[in-house]
């Protein structure tokens, strides 16, 4: 994934984004980076790797080494950005969020065509912002190149511009599949992924950019440059485990949201008989927690933590790039409480079930604690496609994922015909589903959050939300 956070300010905006960028932090890994614009030194430009340590500690000092009434700041888990760019259209720097899909393509048919090149990365692949840039830099503005560009890829690109006349340019992508949000202070405006951390500086909220509204920001402005789109997909996957519990999208809170899908899952259990007798909720920390409490608060039944994450050393489990090393950590940070485990019998509800490797582990942990009952709950329907949207998940192929290779295991390719069936518990395949699961992670029972209960939760229409990494409908 990746985000961004943005600034143009009557006086120095460095601070400022460093501290909005940090703040995305949960969104990305592997890069972070800055640019800033001063008149009198110009554009500049800072990028680190963020793989073993965290933005902050690379970009501690920057108050120091940049400076300047205009900045923006990202956090990538794809390519190096911001980048800086020289064409027709001025000096600029820019940085995306998103996924190009027909990267090959593009490059092909659009750009190498008229003579263009670019520069290549050890695996010869080619930097998504640029790729980006030089789409934009095909028409004579920076609004016409970004609704060119949009309209090309066939992915998502949401856009951040730094000119070197202090000002932002701000697009969301096409279809709105990522939150763009712009806060306003006395002595300028932001724009951000996430809200809260404008409103941790001192700023309020101005206005949520629509689907493929591009607006500019200045010191004392900020002025729509395109209209928003009427049809938006926004990800259902940000309530339900990317965004920040604090954060709200489309005026709905994050940490809300879980609460009322846990409570939703809590109410199918209880409709359908299954899991009552159970000694204590808990959540698979931390995504899963608030929606465990949800689930606790409409149960009756006691939500406790059988087991503790050690963070002080281990923050975040997928830092290692090696599988085997991320569940090893992720294995390391289980810290049990004993007297929760032994002889209970427990309901734990995770975010997702993606491939299931750390979920089994996590069951096994349990068991070899003493647990007599481990029940699962996903706060999410099971996921029959890897994402092409946003990049969320590492699956480097569908079959990756544990629900679609339960299905190819249980009826050959041609389950792959009945999705829908197999993601609805109330039909012998979505039975037969949840039972090959569950025997396989050695849960005692499995259930999913259903599609339905998932929009419920939200609250926004059906067609405004994207489905697409469980039932291929984006």
């Amino acid at each position: 994934m990746g985000g961004f956070f943005g600034a143009v300010s009557k006086n120095d905006a460095v601070l400022d984004v460093f501290f909005g960028t940090d703040y995305h932090s949960h969104l990305g890994t592997r890069r972070g980076g800055m640019a800033a614009f001063d008149e009198s030194i110009g554009l500049q430009r800072k990028i680190h790797k963020i793989e073993n340590s965290p933005f902050r500690t690379k970009f501690e000092n920057i108050s120091n080494q940049m400076k300047g009434n205009a900045a923006i700041g990202c956090i990538s888990d794809s390519d190096a950005q911001p980048l800086l760019v020289r064409s027709k259209l001025g000096l600029y720097a820019i940085c995306i969020i998103g996924i190009i899909n027909n990267k090959e393509k593009l490059v092909e048919e659009y750009l190498f065509a008229n003579g263009g090149h670019f520069g290549a990365m050890t695996n010869e692949g080619i930097n998504s912002t640029e790729l980006v840039a030089a789409m934009i830099n095909q028409k004579d503005n920076f609004v016409d190149g970004i609704a060119y560009a949009q309209s090309l890829i066939d992915g998502t690109a949401s856009i951040l511009i730094l000119t070197n006349d202090c000002r932002i340019i701000a697009a969301r992508d096409r279809l709105g599949r990522i939150p763009v949000l712009i806060g306003k202070r006395d002595d300028g405006f932001c724009v951000s992924f996430e809200d809260f951390a404008y409103k941790k500086l001192g700023y309020v909220d101005y206005k949520e950019l629509g689907p493929g509204e591009i607006v500019e920001l200045k010191q004392d402005s900020a002025t729509v440059l395109r209209e928003a789109g009427k049809q938006m997909k926004i990800c259902a996957f940000l309530w339900s485990y990317y965004g920040y519990s604090t954060s709200c999208y489309e005026g709905v809170n994050v940490e809300v949201m879980r609460y009322k899908n846990g409570k939703i899952m809590a109410q199918t259990d209880r409709k359908n008989g299954v899991a009552q007798d159970i000694d204590y909720v808990s959540g698979v920390p931390d995504s899963g927690t608030p929606h465990a409490i949800g689930y606790a608060n409409e149960s009756g039944i006691q939500f406790a933590r059988p087991f503790i994450k050690y963070t002080p050393t281990w923050s975040r489990s997928f830092i290692p790039t090696n599988q085997s090393e991320r569940n090893r950590v992720a294995k390391m940070k289980q810290i049990p409480v004993h007297d929760l485990i032994k002889d209970k019998k427990l309901l734990f509800v995770d975010d997702s079930i993606v491939r299931g490797t750390q979920l089994r582990e996590t069951v096994e942990f349990l068991y070899e604690n003493g647990a007599k009952e481990v029940h699962i709950r996903s706060a999410c329907p099971p996921i029959m496609y890897g994402c092409k949207y946003l990049n969320f998940s590492r699956a480097t192929s569908d079959m990756e994922l544990i629900a679609r290779s339960t299905i190819a295991e249980l009826e050959g390719e041609d389950g792959f015909n009945h999705i829908d069936e197999y993601i609805d518990s109330a039909t012998e395949r979505g039975q037969n589903l949840r039972k090959s699961i569950s025997e396989k992670l050695h849960f005692t029972s499995l259930e999913f959050q259903s599609i339905d209960g998932i929009i419920d939760a939200i609250g926004l229409p059906a067609d405004c939300i994207c489905t697409y990494c469980w039932n291929g409908k984006g």
